[in-house]
């Protein structure tokens, strides 16, 4: 029986002499499995849930209680949330108009199909810990604006800065796939001006951090950086495994008692 699980784990196992307990134990110990810290599934579906409904939570409640705006609720000066809505990519860029604002939707969905995939991949061929997570936190900032850009026309009003939106009203504000975007996270740290010596912007006005972004954006990006961060660790190139070979002349046997 021993023998037999030995060769299922990989062991090249010869015959042991009956005069060596130890050796026997010695291998004994040697089949024992390491449990290996691995990512399930579930657990990486558990973490894109959670930032969707973290993500898709705020931005409805945020669009469907306050204009576009600033709210004026946390009081902060360097934290704010200033509700607004973007037609385009992450951070607020644009693209292209209404012609760009489909062929950007497609591509997010293009890149959430593929990311579908590509998920299942390497969490079945074990791949690192933390570049699944950071896998996972990307795939779920691209979901969580897809999601935006396809429904939020067909379920909601026009938000304007005097009328604060409704949810499943006769009519959206727009078709399939031409949803807007919708930011809040505002963070001015910074307010200053730039020196006047300084080529082309000299005395104009600066601030960090200026771009008004939403959870799913700043999931992207923390994926993205830490990536990029730890990219040698993650992609770390593993040794291959190596099994002992004992070389005996006597039969293994399982009915040695271990004290």
């Amino acid at each position: 029986m021993l023998q037999k699980k030995l060769s299922e784990s990989g062991f090249q196992t010869v015959p042991l002499p009956d005069s060596a307990p130890y050796f026997r134990l010695f291998i004994y110990v040697l089949y024992l499995p390491t449990k290996q810290m691995r990512v399930k599934l579930r657990k990486v579906f558990l973490i894109i849930a959670l930032i969707i409904i973290a993500d898709q939570a705020l931005k409805i409640w945020i669009k469907t209680t306050y204009p576009i705006g600033d709210t004026k609720l946390t009081g902060l000066s360097w934290f704010r949330l200033h509700f607004i809505e973007n037609p385009g990519m992450a951070w607020g860029w644009e693209f292209g108009g209404d012609w760009g604002k489909m062929l950007l939707t497609l591509f997010r969905l293009a890149a959430v199909i593929f990311g579908t995939w590509y998920l299942g991949k390497i969490v079945k061929k074990h791949y690192s810990r933390g570049f699944i997570v950071c896998a996972a936190l990307i795939y779920a900032g691209a979901l969580g604006n897809l999601l935006d850009s396809m429904f939020y026309g067909l379920i909601f009003e026009e938000s304007t800065y005097s009328h604060v939106a409704q949810i499943f009203p006769a009519q959206g504000y727009a078709g399939f796939l031409h949803g807007r975007v919708v930011d809040m996270l505002y963070f001015p740290i910074i307010k200053s001006h730039y020196p006047s010596w300084f080529p082309f912007v000299g005395g104009d006005e600066f601030e960090f951090f200026s771009p008004i972004f939403n959870i799913a954006d700043a999931s992207i990006s923390v994926g993205v950086i830490t990536l990029l961060v730890f990219q040698k660790r993650f992609f770390k190139k593993q040794k291959p495994d190596t099994h002992p070979t004992v070389e005996t002349s006597a039969e293994i046997s399982d009915k040695v008692q271990v004290l």
